[in-house]
Protein backbone atom coordinates (compact mmCIF):
# COMPACT_ATOMS: atom_id res chain seq x y z
CA UNK A 1 0.00 0.00 0.00
CA UNK A 2 1.18 3.52 -0.74
CA UNK A 3 1.79 5.97 2.09
CA UNK A 4 -0.76 8.40 0.66
CA UNK A 5 -4.49 7.68 0.71
CA UNK A 6 -5.89 5.85 -2.34
CA UNK A 7 -6.56 7.99 -5.38
CA UNK A 8 -10.08 6.66 -6.02
CA UNK A 9 -11.29 7.60 -2.53
CA UNK A 10 -9.70 11.06 -2.72
CA UNK A 11 -11.31 11.63 -6.10
CA UNK A 12 -14.69 10.68 -4.65
CA UNK A 13 -14.09 13.08 -1.74
CA UNK A 14 -13.39 15.94 -4.17
CA UNK A 15 -16.58 15.10 -6.07
CA UNK A 16 -18.66 15.29 -2.89
CA UNK A 17 -17.16 18.61 -1.77
CA UNK A 18 -17.49 20.07 -5.27
CA UNK A 19 -21.20 19.19 -5.44
CA UNK A 20 -22.03 20.78 -2.06
CA UNK A 21 -22.50 24.48 -1.54
CA UNK A 22 -22.46 24.20 2.25
CA UNK A 23 -19.50 23.16 4.38
CA UNK A 24 -19.65 19.67 5.87
CA UNK A 25 -18.12 17.91 8.85
CA UNK A 26 -15.54 15.16 8.80
CA UNK A 27 -18.02 12.83 10.49
CA UNK A 28 -20.62 13.41 7.75
CA UNK A 29 -18.05 12.75 5.03
CA UNK A 30 -16.78 9.64 6.78
CA UNK A 31 -20.32 8.25 7.12
CA UNK A 32 -21.09 8.87 3.45
CA UNK A 33 -17.86 7.24 2.27
CA UNK A 34 -18.00 4.42 4.82
CA UNK A 35 -14.55 5.09 6.30
CA UNK A 36 -13.31 6.29 9.69
CA UNK A 37 -12.95 9.98 10.58
CA UNK A 38 -9.15 9.71 10.69
CA UNK A 39 -9.06 8.61 7.04
CA UNK A 40 -11.10 11.64 5.92
CA UNK A 41 -8.92 14.05 7.91
CA UNK A 42 -5.79 12.57 6.35
CA UNK A 43 -7.31 12.81 2.85
CA UNK A 44 -8.38 16.44 3.36
CA UNK A 45 -4.93 17.43 4.57
CA UNK A 46 -3.26 15.61 1.70
CA UNK A 47 -5.49 17.19 -0.96
CA UNK A 48 -4.98 20.64 0.56
CA UNK A 49 -1.20 20.11 0.47
CA UNK A 50 -1.48 19.46 -3.29
CA UNK A 51 -3.05 22.88 -3.79
CA UNK A 52 -6.74 22.01 -3.96
CA UNK A 53 -8.74 24.92 -2.43
CA UNK A 54 -9.94 22.99 0.60
CA UNK A 55 -10.46 25.12 3.71
CA UNK A 56 -11.32 24.37 7.30
CA UNK A 57 -13.96 26.55 8.95
CA UNK A 58 -14.18 26.81 12.73
CA UNK A 59 -17.72 27.72 13.76
CA UNK A 60 -19.65 28.18 16.96
CA UNK A 61 -18.44 26.11 19.92
CA UNK A 62 -15.38 25.10 17.91
CA UNK A 63 -17.38 23.05 15.41
CA UNK A 64 -15.19 22.40 12.37
CA UNK A 65 -16.45 21.99 8.82
CA UNK A 66 -14.77 21.69 5.44
CA UNK A 67 -15.54 23.00 1.97
CA UNK A 68 -13.97 23.88 -1.35
CA UNK A 69 -13.12 27.57 -1.50
CA UNK A 70 -14.39 27.92 -5.07
CA UNK A 71 -17.97 27.09 -6.11
CA UNK A 72 -16.74 25.11 -9.10
CA UNK A 73 -14.27 23.13 -7.05
CA UNK A 74 -11.17 24.57 -8.74
CA UNK A 75 -9.59 28.04 -8.79
CA UNK A 76 -10.27 30.30 -11.80
CA UNK A 77 -8.24 29.16 -14.79
CA UNK A 78 -6.98 31.41 -17.53
CA UNK A 79 -6.76 29.91 -21.02
CA UNK A 80 -5.51 31.45 -24.22
CA UNK A 81 -7.79 31.22 -27.25
CA UNK A 82 -5.42 28.66 -28.75
CA UNK A 83 -5.71 26.49 -25.62
CA UNK A 84 -9.51 26.74 -25.67
CA UNK A 85 -9.55 25.83 -29.36
CA UNK A 86 -7.27 22.85 -28.69
CA UNK A 87 -9.63 21.55 -25.98
CA UNK A 88 -12.66 21.97 -28.23
CA UNK A 89 -11.02 20.38 -31.26
CA UNK A 90 -9.78 17.46 -29.15
CA UNK A 91 -13.18 16.61 -27.72
CA UNK A 92 -13.61 13.59 -30.00
CA UNK A 93 -10.48 12.03 -28.53
CA UNK A 94 -12.42 11.68 -25.27
CA UNK A 95 -15.13 9.52 -26.85
CA UNK A 96 -13.58 6.24 -25.64
CA UNK A 97 -14.15 7.45 -22.05
CA UNK A 98 -17.87 8.08 -22.55
CA UNK A 99 -19.82 6.67 -19.64
CA UNK A 100 -17.05 7.27 -17.11
CA UNK A 101 -16.62 10.21 -14.72
CA UNK A 102 -13.86 11.54 -16.96
CA UNK A 103 -16.06 11.34 -20.02
CA UNK A 104 -18.87 13.19 -18.24
CA UNK A 105 -16.40 15.79 -16.99
CA UNK A 106 -15.06 16.35 -20.49
CA UNK A 107 -18.59 16.76 -21.88
CA UNK A 108 -19.37 19.33 -19.18
CA UNK A 109 -16.12 21.18 -19.94
CA UNK A 110 -16.91 21.45 -23.65
CA UNK A 111 -20.42 22.68 -22.84
CA UNK A 112 -18.96 25.47 -20.68
CA UNK A 113 -16.50 26.40 -23.42
CA UNK A 114 -19.32 26.73 -25.93
CA UNK A 115 -21.32 28.85 -23.50
CA UNK A 116 -18.39 31.18 -22.82
CA UNK A 117 -17.46 31.67 -26.48
CA UNK A 118 -20.89 32.30 -27.95
CA UNK A 119 -22.55 30.90 -31.06
CA UNK A 120 -20.40 32.68 -33.64
CA UNK A 121 -17.10 31.56 -32.11
CA UNK A 122 -18.37 28.02 -31.60
CA UNK A 123 -19.35 27.78 -35.27
CA UNK A 124 -15.85 28.89 -36.23
CA UNK A 125 -14.29 26.26 -33.96
CA UNK A 126 -16.65 23.68 -35.43
CA UNK A 127 -15.17 24.38 -38.86
CA UNK A 128 -11.68 24.06 -37.42
CA UNK A 129 -12.61 20.82 -35.65
CA UNK A 130 -13.95 19.41 -38.91
CA UNK A 131 -10.37 19.29 -40.18
CA UNK A 132 -9.60 16.63 -37.57
CA UNK A 133 -11.68 13.55 -36.97
CA UNK A 134 -11.17 10.59 -34.63
CA UNK A 135 -13.06 7.56 -35.89
CA UNK A 136 -15.10 5.62 -33.36
CA UNK A 137 -15.28 2.46 -35.46
CA UNK A 138 -15.16 -0.48 -33.10
CA UNK A 139 -15.09 1.74 -30.00
CA UNK A 140 -16.85 0.38 -26.92
CA UNK A 141 -19.81 2.04 -25.21
CA UNK A 142 -19.44 2.35 -21.44
CA UNK A 143 -22.59 4.35 -20.72
CA UNK A 144 -23.99 1.37 -18.79
CA UNK A 145 -20.72 0.50 -17.07
CA UNK A 146 -20.15 3.61 -14.93
CA UNK A 147 -20.73 1.81 -11.63
CA UNK A 148 -18.59 -1.14 -12.72
CA UNK A 149 -15.69 1.09 -13.74
CA UNK A 150 -15.96 3.01 -10.45
CA UNK A 151 -15.76 -0.24 -8.49
CA UNK A 152 -12.78 -1.44 -10.52
CA UNK A 153 -10.96 1.85 -9.94
CA UNK A 154 -11.60 1.63 -6.20
CA UNK A 155 -10.37 -1.97 -6.12
CA UNK A 156 -7.23 -1.04 -8.07
CA UNK A 157 -6.37 2.08 -6.09
CA UNK A 158 -7.30 0.67 -2.66
CA UNK A 159 -5.59 -2.65 -3.52
CA UNK A 160 -8.61 -4.72 -2.50
CA UNK A 161 -9.74 -8.18 -3.51
CA UNK A 162 -12.75 -8.11 -5.85
CA UNK A 163 -15.27 -10.58 -7.23
CA UNK A 164 -15.75 -10.12 -10.97
CA UNK A 165 -18.57 -11.73 -12.91
CA UNK A 166 -17.91 -11.88 -16.64
CA UNK A 167 -18.56 -13.94 -19.74
CA UNK A 168 -15.72 -14.64 -22.13
CA UNK A 169 -16.22 -14.53 -25.87
CA UNK A 170 -16.36 -18.31 -26.20
CA UNK A 171 -18.27 -19.07 -22.99
CA UNK A 172 -22.03 -19.70 -22.87
CA UNK A 173 -22.45 -18.68 -19.22
CA UNK A 174 -21.05 -16.02 -16.90
CA UNK A 175 -18.44 -16.98 -14.31
CA UNK A 176 -17.56 -15.22 -11.04
CA UNK A 177 -13.91 -15.24 -9.99
CA UNK A 178 -11.92 -13.71 -7.16
CA UNK A 179 -9.31 -11.36 -8.58
CA UNK A 180 -6.57 -8.99 -7.41
CA UNK A 181 -7.02 -5.93 -9.70
CA UNK A 182 -3.74 -4.34 -10.80
CA UNK A 183 -4.91 -1.75 -13.32
CA UNK A 184 -7.02 -0.84 -16.35
CA UNK A 185 -5.70 -0.64 -19.93
CA UNK A 186 -7.24 1.25 -22.85
CA UNK A 187 -6.58 -0.59 -26.10
CA UNK A 188 -8.18 0.13 -29.48
CA UNK A 189 -11.30 1.76 -28.10
CA UNK A 190 -11.87 -0.76 -25.31
CA UNK A 191 -10.99 -1.04 -21.61
CA UNK A 192 -9.39 -4.14 -20.09
CA UNK A 193 -8.90 -5.07 -16.46
CA UNK A 194 -5.49 -6.56 -15.65
CA UNK A 195 -5.81 -8.73 -12.55
CA UNK A 196 -4.07 -11.56 -10.77
CA UNK A 197 -6.27 -14.64 -10.39
CA UNK A 198 -5.11 -16.71 -7.44
CA UNK A 199 -7.17 -19.72 -8.54
CA UNK A 200 -5.06 -19.99 -11.71
CA UNK A 201 -1.92 -18.36 -10.22
CA UNK A 202 -1.55 -15.99 -13.18
CA UNK A 203 -2.34 -12.53 -14.49
CA UNK A 204 -5.39 -12.36 -16.75
CA UNK A 205 -7.04 -9.68 -18.86
CA UNK A 206 -10.80 -9.09 -18.67
CA UNK A 207 -12.62 -6.95 -21.21
CA UNK A 208 -14.71 -4.47 -19.20
CA UNK A 209 -17.64 -4.73 -21.64
CA UNK A 210 -18.05 -8.38 -20.68
CA UNK A 211 -18.06 -7.72 -16.93
CA UNK A 212 -21.60 -7.70 -15.53
CA UNK A 213 -20.94 -7.17 -11.81
CA UNK A 214 -18.07 -6.20 -9.51
CA UNK A 215 -18.04 -6.63 -5.75
CA UNK A 216 -15.26 -5.66 -3.35
CA UNK A 217 -14.52 -8.23 -0.65
CA UNK A 218 -16.54 -7.44 2.49
CA UNK A 219 -13.52 -7.91 4.73
CA UNK A 220 -11.48 -5.41 2.71
CA UNK A 221 -8.60 -7.85 2.31
CA UNK A 222 -5.49 -5.98 1.10
CA UNK A 223 -3.70 -7.19 -2.02
CA UNK A 224 0.00 -7.98 -1.87
CA UNK A 225 0.66 -6.37 -5.24
CA UNK A 226 4.30 -6.57 -6.41
CA UNK A 227 5.98 -3.24 -5.68
CA UNK A 228 7.71 -3.22 -9.07
CA UNK A 229 4.63 -4.06 -11.16
CA UNK A 230 4.08 -1.67 -14.05
CA UNK A 231 1.31 -1.95 -16.66
CA UNK A 232 3.49 -0.63 -19.47
CA UNK A 233 6.27 -3.08 -18.71
CA UNK A 234 3.72 -5.88 -18.30
CA UNK A 235 2.53 -5.35 -21.87
CA UNK A 236 5.98 -4.80 -23.39
CA UNK A 237 6.18 -8.32 -24.85
CA UNK A 238 2.53 -8.37 -25.87
CA UNK A 239 0.87 -8.07 -29.25
CA UNK A 240 -1.73 -5.46 -28.35
CA UNK A 241 -3.61 -6.73 -25.32
CA UNK A 242 -2.76 -10.41 -25.86
CA UNK A 243 0.09 -11.75 -23.78
CA UNK A 244 1.48 -15.24 -23.59
CA UNK A 245 3.30 -16.89 -20.71
CA UNK A 246 5.88 -18.82 -22.69
CA UNK A 247 9.57 -18.17 -23.15
CA UNK A 248 10.79 -15.34 -25.35
CA UNK A 249 11.26 -16.39 -28.97
CA UNK A 250 12.79 -14.74 -32.00
CA UNK A 251 10.41 -14.53 -34.94
CA UNK A 252 11.17 -13.44 -38.51
CA UNK A 253 8.43 -12.40 -40.91
CA UNK A 254 8.98 -11.56 -44.58
CA UNK A 255 6.67 -9.16 -46.40
CA UNK A 256 6.28 -8.30 -50.06
CA UNK A 257 7.59 -4.90 -51.08
CA UNK A 258 4.07 -3.42 -51.16
CA UNK A 259 3.20 -4.64 -47.67
CA UNK A 260 6.64 -3.73 -46.28
CA UNK A 261 5.92 -0.06 -46.97
CA UNK A 262 2.83 -0.23 -44.75
CA UNK A 263 4.75 -2.08 -42.05
CA UNK A 264 7.37 0.70 -41.91
CA UNK A 265 4.70 3.31 -41.21
CA UNK A 266 3.49 1.83 -37.91
CA UNK A 267 4.79 0.67 -34.57
CA UNK A 268 3.70 -2.92 -34.11
CA UNK A 269 5.77 -3.91 -31.09
CA UNK A 270 8.51 -2.32 -28.94
CA UNK A 271 11.17 -4.73 -30.20
CA UNK A 272 10.90 -4.97 -34.04
CA UNK A 273 14.02 -4.51 -36.13
CA UNK A 274 13.40 -3.88 -39.82
CA UNK A 275 15.82 -5.65 -42.13
CA UNK A 276 15.89 -4.47 -45.73
CA UNK A 277 16.33 -7.16 -48.36
CA UNK A 278 18.31 -5.42 -51.07
CA UNK A 279 17.68 -6.52 -54.61
CA UNK A 280 14.64 -8.49 -53.59
CA UNK A 281 10.91 -8.03 -53.84
CA UNK A 282 10.52 -8.71 -50.12
CA UNK A 283 11.52 -7.02 -46.86
CA UNK A 284 12.08 -8.71 -43.54
CA UNK A 285 10.83 -7.67 -40.13
CA UNK A 286 12.55 -9.28 -37.18
CA UNK A 287 11.23 -8.90 -33.67
CA UNK A 288 11.15 -10.62 -30.30
CA UNK A 289 7.93 -11.65 -28.65
CA UNK A 290 6.52 -14.13 -26.16
CA UNK A 291 4.96 -17.25 -27.53
CA UNK A 292 1.34 -18.09 -26.84
CA UNK A 293 0.72 -21.31 -24.93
Amino acid sequence: MADTAPLARQWRLLQILSARRQATTVRELAAEMNVIDKTIRRDLQFLASLGFPIVEIVGEYGRKTWRLDFPSGVPPLSFTLTEVAALHVGRELMLPLAGTDFGSGAHSTFRKIRSALGDAAVKYLAKLAAIFHATSFGASDYSNHTAIIDQLMIACEDSKVAFVTSQSQRATESVTVEVYPYGIVHHKGALYLVAFVREHNELRHYKVNRISTVGIHAQQIPIQRPADFDLKRHLTDSFGIMRGDGVTQRVRIRFTREVARIVREKTWHPSPKLIESCGSSTAGLCFRSKTED
